[in-house]
């Protein structure tokens, strides 16, 4: 269900550039589930490839949320929510930031691009990464709430 989630938040957010709930919620789901996050991580993974096709596009999407879903782990699990209130949003945004870095190492190896080449690709999409910063920091301000919230219910169920 929580993979899923991921992919429909993606599906009804597509007419935005760059701006969608996929960072907060690999955030959240790592922050209350710790190592089986990846299971709802990688779930949406292969949903959007089977959906959209396995094409040299997907590629990076098998490491991607990786990189967020490792830097989230290392983030003490008694942080303190002063810290955790501005550290969360801040890592997302950084994310979405770093999206298109961490994406052209994939696309220079398939596509046979040099260095130079790949740095062109990365200053060429800067605008729709700071897009994505944007709109990974605006959502990642949910991911304290509503990783409380889950782990709410968790207790519950």
């Amino acid at each position: 269900m929580l993979g899923t989630l991921m992919f429909v938040s993606k599906l009804l957010l597509e007419v935005l550039p760059n701006i969608h709930l996929l960072g907060m919620l690999t955030m959240v789901y790592t922050v209350v589930f710790r190592k089986r996050a990846l299971i709802p991580i990688y779930i949406y993974v292969m949903l959007n490839g089977v959906y959209a096709g396995f094409s040299p596009w997907w590629v990076p999407y098998i490491y991607i949320w990786t990189v967020l879903w490792g830097i989230t782990m290392l983030i003490p699990e008694n942080i303190s929510p002063k810290i955790a209130c501005v550290l969360y949003p801040l890592i997302c945004g950084l994310h979405g930031l770093a999206f298109g870095v961490l994406y052209a190492p994939a696309q220079a190896i398939m596509f046979g691009y040099d260095f130079r080449q790949m740095l062109a690709w990365i200053a060429t999409g800067i605008g729709f990464d700071v897009l994505h910063t944007a709109g990974n920091l605006a959502a990642g301000t949910l991911v304290l709430p509503l990783s409380a919230l889950m782990k709410k219910l968790y207790k519950k169920a």
